[in-house]
């Protein structure tokens, strides 16, 4: 019998040997799998490979950390399925969100990182599970869950709108926390 959190494994597997790839081909990995902008490279396949790239060891760290700490509870809450449309639906609007903006604002550069489907899992645990309390780590504060995630929400959004971070999607973040918005909300209508 299948392992009900095999597919948190996986995921990180997947993503995992996506970077190794990423170290060990370069420049191509980037050119072909990375979200590029329309027009500089753009293929409709990054609008979910370029999640299985990071810029670094720490990138890809924070990123599986988070997957693998709000996802945990989503995947036994949802199931398989479920989980994967989820997470796969917030990799998606967030890349769409990124293209947008870089249409928006003429910006020629590759966006990589699984952070959109994990803002998308984020934005989900903080719905199904309000009340939750999460220690952040830098202050040492206890917050319930949909506290943090309104608060995150809102530094993304301030970050992005200032242009701090250089380097940071930003509004790929939010993106993919509408993503995981837009399919709670459509389950919940159906009385899921």
């Amino acid at each position: 019998m299948r392992s009900p959190l095999s597919t948190i494994w996986t995921i990180i597997f997947v993503t995992v040997t996506g970077f190794l790839l990423e170290i060990g081909v370069g420049e191509p990995a980037v050119s072909g799998f990375a979200l590029w902008p329309f027009g500089a490279h753009f293929m409709p396949w990054q609008l979910l490979t370029y999640a299985f790239l990071h810029a670094s060891i720490t990138h890809l760290a924070f990123n599986m950390y988070g997957f693998w700490m709000f996802g945990r509870e989503l995947e036994y809450l949802m199931g398989r399925r479920s989980f994967l449309l989820l997470y796969f639906a917030s990799i998606l609007s967030a890349g769409l969100m990124q293209l947008f903006v870089t249409s928006v604002t003429g910006s020629v550069y590759p966006t990589i990182g699984a952070s959109g489907g994990v803002f998308g899992l984020l934005l989900a645990y903080g719905m199904f599970f309000p009340n939750r309390m999460l220690m952040l780590i830098f202050p040492p504060i206890v917050l319930p869950a949909w506290l943090f995630v309104t608060l995150y929400a809102g530094i993304e959004l301030i970050l992005g709108a200032t242009g701090t971070q250089a380097g940071v999607a930003h509004f790929a973040h939010l993106g993919g926390m509408v993503g995981g918005y837009i399919v709670i909300r459509f389950w919940r209508t159906r009385g899921r």
